[in-house]
């Protein structure tokens, strides 16, 4: 795999190159994966054109890291810190991975008074991409933490997009704070859409005209959230042009409704697969 260090939007950010011509793109602030092109060319994550590329504010779109915290489920700001920081580019022993790494410093102590390490790995397979999140307990004492790997994935229309795999999984729908099982054989999206839910332990699809896209994820991560800001929400975002909302689809692994409480020493992993069908 080549990779290089290349200038995305006036930020820094890694670029490499798949043995089979596929790309990933990933910005050193916040560790935030921007780009994955299969080897037919075609992107298959959403980033938003009115992303604010500043190297402080969260990105709009690919996949950002919520962490140590989800949404704003706790005294952090939202979505935790992670995103907002600038991470280190790393040597990898996994091949056709781009490593990127975070490390406690003065900053994020003052905000969450732990010692840790966190490293990304998104990893480039023949029409794959794997994004896995490792936390390391670098401290004396255990510390608790919530996380989701927020992957924006790209859709034609949101209108002729259906998510399948759902059915039965238990469900927190937050936008009427109602929970019930999952009844419909293929989730579609008509209006604002903004659930958690229980992993169902089998892989999901992202099905459009255009083709397929098969979602799975870690064991550890034992929710998966799906939303879509709708014509109404998604007008009001700053960060993204009013039909936006036409062009994407959040499906997130997570980790939320039960914090992971780590030990010294202890580290956690978890991890999300793409692989277009």
């Amino acid at each position: 795999m080549e990779t290089s260090l290349i200038e995305f939007r006036g930020q820094p950010a890694m670029r490499a190159t798949g043995a089979d011509g596929s790309t990933l793109t990933v910005a050193l602030h916040g560790a935030h994966v921007l780009s994955w092109t299969t080897a037919d060319a075609v992107e298959r994550l959403y980033l938003s054109p009115r992303a604010v590329f500043d190297g402080q504010a969260a990105i709009r779109g690919g996949i950002p890291i919520c962490c140590p915290q989800f949404n704003q489920r706790g005294m952090l700001p939202k979505h935790g810190f992670m995103r907002n920081l600038p991470w280190e580019n790393a040597p990898s022993d996994v091949p056709q991975t781009l490593r990127l790494t975070l490390r406690d410093n003065e900053a994020t102590r003052k905000l969450w008074p732990h010692s840790f390490e966190a490293r990304l790995d998104a990893t480039l397979s023949p029409g794959g991409l794997r994004t896995a999140l490792t936390l390391v307990n670098t401290d004396a004492a255990p510390w608790s933490f919530t996380a989701a790997l927020h992957t924006y994935l790209r859709v034609d229309d949101i209108a002729d997009a259906r998510l399948e795999g759902l059915q039965g999984a238990d469900r927190w729908d937050s936008l009427t704070d109602e929970r019930h099982a999952e009844k419909a054989q293929a989730l579609q999206f008509e209006a604002e859409f903004d659930s958690v839910y229980g992993t169902p332990g089998r892989p999901l699809q992202l099905v459009q005209p255009g083709g397929t896209v098969e979602i799975s994820q870690s064991p550890t991560c034992t929710e998966t959230v799906v939303w879509n800001p709708g014509a109404v929400l998604g007008a009001k975002l700053a960060d993204m042009p009013e039909d936006g909302y036409r062009h994407m689809l959040c499906v997130e692994a997570a980790r939320i409704d039960e914090p992971v409480l780590l030990a010294p020493g202890a580290q956690w992993l978890g991890w999300q697969q793409l692989r277009v069908l």
